[in-house]
């Protein structure tokens, strides 16, 4: 669990109001929003978050969250903080911010954390689900949430490829052109595929993931699935290291991957107890 603290106090004498750090946890329909950073045009997560904290807390806040999400992508359990030197109790602000955020977002809990938490960099793991379907008809209900290909895929042959992607690797071949990580390395913990009705599910767990990288494995396992391409063809991307040679990034279809973030090192249990989508 997370340790709450309680906001300093500050008599009212003070020239310099020291400032408290509160961590959100929040779920948002990506379809409304142009993913999660603040632009200067089109509407983001952030900046309505940031845009409702400011009102609240009569002073700009700056929102920082622990990963980014594209445009048209959800999620169940993003996780950010903030500072304030104005602070509430955490559920007045949770009420407040449910009342006055679009219906699209909701503020799942709201505590006051030490100043050593950072939702960005003190993640040390994130879990995605990628969802496809591969029975003929086009689904209605789940349309844009999940990839339709109309052909049987082959699940087997794709476990065997995503399994040669389990341990640390340089993954420049997954790794989209504007990326702005300082290094391909990352550490694959869990590559799982299996069937559920008429779904076909991803699961891709690591320590980072760089810009579409899940997209682009995905993307790629298809072309196993589809025999177009050998399992072993992964171990060869790996080792070419050349996002040319790799398959083509996936769409983002408002798919449904799971995070599990786990905010602090220290933390046995993971922040977030839920599928989810983020931003690779």
């Amino acid at each position: 669990m997370v340790t709450e603290v309680d906001p300093p106090r500050v008599s009212s004498g003070s020239a310099h109001r020291a400032t408290t750090r509160f961590r959100l946890d929040l779920e948002y329909a990506g379809e409304s929003f142009h993913g999660w950073q603040r632009q200067a045009l089109g509407t983001t997560v952030q900046g309505v978050v940031e845009e409702a904290l400011t009102r609240l807390c009569g002073h700009p806040v700056t929102l920082i969250g622990a990963g980014r999400t594209d445009a048209g992508v959800h999620a169940l359990g993003q996780v950010a903080h903030f500072d304030t030197s104005h602070p509430r109790p955490a559920a007045v602000l949770q009420r407040a911010l449910n009342a006055i955020t679009p219906p699209t977002v909701t503020i799942l809990r709201v505590a006051a954390v030490s100043d050593s938490f950072h939702a960005r960099y003190a993640a040390r793991y994130r879990e995605y689900l990628y969802r496809l379907s591969d029975r003929e008809t086009p689904p209605a209900l789940e349309r844009g949430r999940l990839w339709h290909l109309p052909l049987p895929l082959d699940v087997a042959a794709m476990r065997q490829g995503l399994h040669l992607l389990l341990g640390t690797h340089d993954f420049s071949a997954f790794r989209a052109a504007q990326c702005q990580a300082k290094t391909p390395v990352r550490t694959i913990r869990r590559a799982e595929i299996w069937r559920s009705g008429e779904e076909i599910r991803i699961t891709l767990g690591a320590n980072a993931f760089l810009h579409h990288m899940v997209r682009n494995v995905v993307g790629s396992a298809v072309l196993i699935g589809q025999g177009k391409r050998a399992p072993a063809w992964f171990a060869e991307l790996l080792a070419n290291r050349d996002r040319a040679q790799a398959g083509a990034t996936a769409p983002p279809a408002r798919p449904l991957p799971a995070t599990r973030l786990y905010a602090d090192p220290a933390l046995e249990t993971p922040i977030v107890h839920a599928w989810t989508i983020s931003t690779t």
